[in-house]
């Protein structure tokens, strides 16, 4: 058994060196005119826009990797820089556990942004560049069968040519020709008709790849901007809540120097009836629902009709939801102290961003 083996393996490979003579031969004579070549315009042209859509599918292919790398680093990148802010945040700085959450938001929004880009475009690009392996290795195989067709022909035809004709040469001769030739002309027809779909594919390809990306793209980089929004809220509190304690001390020593002024009045102003509380407003008439009052730093113009204008050095009132779900994170109710000192009227009242506010 293992001679037989033996033998078949070396009766292959005699065929197989015996078929790349042949070719060889056949395209030397081509080339030098001694023999006809089959040659069909149309197909040449059909292979060389299969190479064209394989090379540039590949450079696609290579570029949206690039791309997935540096998605990849700039999410380390991001991620080291918001762990480093979040372990540099003192515990008892404002907005401390939204810091936290924050940073724990952004690292998952890199993550889904790199995992989208991969399962919906890159997936889709491969499965679309698996097929060119088998198709190129059939056009290859065309391209052989399209010479031992033509080489059986020259051969046929020079034995019919010959002064002494053997019919037994050339019945086989023949019969040789009609093998290669089916051969060749089911591998030619089956890729004239795939040829021309996979060129026509490529369009919806690259339609789907570059649409998917810029979905993904818009919607990471437009929920990444709430996040930095809030960052930036974040840190203009913090930057607040610094200055307020720097203004701390110097308040203080005013109200030391003042201490002795004030004991001169102490007796007349204990005798006096109080007409004001803390906040400047008739304590008698203060706004239903009434919490606290809080000074504009920021100007906010209103784009609703719920909402309240505010220029910097406005004093609001702020009053409570009579629907508590009805309050939005970040938002308070309030009417403008001066309209309500005229007009003792709250329906006037709107909601207004409070990082835009302080209290006083």
């Amino acid at each position: 058994m293992a001679e037989i083996g033996k033998g078949v393996t070396a009766g292959k490979l005699a065929i197989s060196v015996q078929k790349r003579l042949t070719r060889a031969q056949e395209k030397v004579m081509q080339k030098l005119g001694k023999a006809d070549e089959t040659r069909d315009a149309a197909f040449e042209e059909m292979v060389a826009n299969f190479n064209k859509q394989m090379t540039e599918g590949s450079k696609l292919q290579k570029d949206m990797k690039a791309y997935l790398v540096a998605v990849k680093t700039m999410h380390d990148a991001s991620r080291r820089l918001q762990d480093c802010l979040a372990d540099m945040y003192e515990p008892d700085w404002f907005g401390k556990e939204e810091m936290d959450a924050l940073t724990e938001d952004t690292d998952t929004m890199w993550l889904d942004y790199h995992q989208n880009i991969t399962d919906k475009s890159l997936t889709s690009l491969d499965s679309y560049l698996a097929q060119f392996p088998d198709i190129k290795a059939r056009i290859a195989k065309r391209d052989r069968k399209m010479v031992d067709f033509d080489s059986a022909r020259h051969h046929f035809s020079s034995l019919q040519k010959g002064k002494k004709k053997d019919e037994a040469k050339i019945a086989k001769a023949e019969e040789e020709l009609g093998r290669a030739q089916k051969i060749f002309e089911e591998l030619n027809v089956e890729l004239q008709d795939e040829l021309p779909t996979l060129w026509d594919n490529r369009v919806g390809v690259y339609v789907n790849t570059f649409q998917g990306l810029a979905g993904h793209q818009e919607k990471f980089h437009g929920e990444m901007s709430k996040l930095s929004q809030n960052l930036n809220d974040i840190m203009t509190k913090l930057e607040e809540q610094r200055e307020q304690k720097k203004d701390a001390p110097a308040a203080a020593k005013t109200g030391d120097g003042a201490k002795s002024e004030e004991a001169n009045h102490s007796e007349s102003a204990s005798s006096a009836p109080k007409s004001a509380v803390t906040n400047g407003s008739d304590g008698g008439d203060l706004p239903p629902g009434f919490l606290y009052k809080v000074k504009a730093v920021h100007e906010y113009a209103a784009t609703d009709g719920d909402e309240l204008e505010l220029k910097v050095g406005d004093d609001v009132l702020v009053l409570a939801f009579e629907n508590p779900d009805e309050q939005d994170d970040g938002w308070l109710l309030g009417v403008q102290e001066s309209y309500w000192l005229q007009n003792k009227d709250i329906s006037v009242k709107g909601v207004f961003p409070e990082n835009f506010t302080q209290k006083v």
